[in-house]
């Protein structure tokens, strides 16, 4: 009787496991076709086009894609986050950051001031920075003999003057209808181009009148370093009225470097416009070899003496008593500072039948080191 039983029992688990089998082989079955559904879905969205139908890139994220299409083209507010929870016609919109990243990526590669600058983002409308005018004092004592206070330095307090730096441009409402239109890419393209313009000028000149105080609008004498007051720029001469020195020019050119501090000539570069430029480029050493070398490997600056040379347009040119060459570390020497985020009000009524993007954003600028920038005035003395 015991033997007929285990037979049975035998039988009976033997289904009970090929059943188990099935159903395993049926998962397996399942989990391989969701893994195929997986790469097929993931090969056709490899193959569609980078544009969508609408002109939007199409890895743009949710809330580029409605800035672009809902604000930008339509005017439509939905999907769009406003400034400060304020109205559209009060403080615009902020521009989403994929969109500012260009902006800022292209003001760097043709604002000559602002990519070797120090850039600082706020997120106020004021910023002040602490300077410290001295080094701390030191003493020598006998082993046990007192040790008396040492003087301590003095700071100086740098409040860059900041403005409104804004770009108007208008396009029709039937080019904003077109989906193949990338009104993403002018708008980035036609603000960064106006803002460096602008920005360019205030660097280098501006008066600090709602705008930044550029490095020549500043005090400038010909005193050295420790001798002239904080925030007061050097020059050195270039020998004559107006010109270079009639013999050997290239000589004040190294006195103008070497007038700046061995710290600061550590990512020191030279700062002309193209006509200067070109009348440095002729300069030749004893044995013939031109001072002006260009940048041998893509993407190595041109340098003059061994350090970079960045143009400038808006340098002057050389003329009397003119600061036409600046030779200096600006990474230290000249402050940048900006809002971070670019605002944008769409504006389709002002100028019928077109619509207008007016951008703003908010800007400013200082020397922040005096030490640091150094100036050729082309006078004699």
């Amino acid at each position: 009787m015991d033997g007929t039983y285990d037979v049975k029992a035998d039988a009976l688990e033997a289904s009970f496991d090929a059943a188990a089998r099935a159903d395993e082989l049926a998962a397996l079955r399942g989990e391989l076709a969701a893994v195929k559904a997986r790469i097929d879905a993931q090969a056709a969205a490899a193959t569609r086009p980078a544009l969508a139908a609408t002109g939007v890139k199409g890895d743009a994220s949710p809330e580029r894609r409605a800035f672009v299409d809902e604000y930008l083209r339509r005017g439509a507010d939905s999907g769009v986050k406003s400034l400060a929870g304020t109205s559209p016609a009060e403080g615009g919109y902020a521009v989403p950051r994929e969109i500012d990243e260009v902006i800022d990526s292209t003001l760097k590669a043709i604002s000559p001031i602002r990519a070797i600058a120090n850039v600082v983002k706020v997120g106020s409308a004021g910023y002040r920075k602490l300077v410290a005018t001295g080094g701390f004092a030191s003493g020598w004592a006998a082993e046990g003999a007192a040790r008396p206070a040492t003087a301590t330095p003095g700071f100086t307090e740098i409040v860059p003057p900041m403005g409104d730096l804004y770009a108007n441009p208008a396009a029709s409402q039937a080019m904003l209808d077109d989906a193949r239109f990338d009104v993403e890419a002018w708008l980035a393209g036609e603000i960064a181009t106006e803002f460096a313009r602008a920005e360019g000028a205030a660097f280098v000149s501006g008066n600090g009148a709602d705008k930044p105080r550029g490095f020549l609008a500043g005090p400038i004498t010909n005193e050295a370093d420790g001798a002239r007051a904080f925030g007061t720029l050097q020059y050195v001469p270039s020998g004559a009225a107006g010109a270079f020195a009639a013999s050997n020019p290239q000589d004040r050119l190294v006195d103008l470097i070497q007038a700046l501090r061995p710290p600061y000539r550590q990512g020191a570069v030279f700062v002309m416009n193209s006509a200067t430029l070109s009348a440095i480029r002729k300069f030749k050493t004893a044995d013939g070899a031109f001072l002006w070398q260009p940048g041998l490997a893509e993407g190595r600056p041109d340098t003059l003496l061994g350090y970079p040379v960045v143009e400038a347009e808006d340098m002057p040119d050389i003329a009397a008593n003119a600061h036409a060459i600046a030779f200096g570390n600006f990474r230290a020497g000249y402050l940048v500072t900006e809002r971070a985020e670019t605002l944008i009000l769409r504006d389709p009524y002002t100028n019928k039948p077109f619509v207008h993007f007016y951008v703003s954003k908010r800007v400013g600028g200082a020397v922040s080191n005096s030490e640091a920038i150094k100036l050729m005035k082309f006078a004699s003395a």
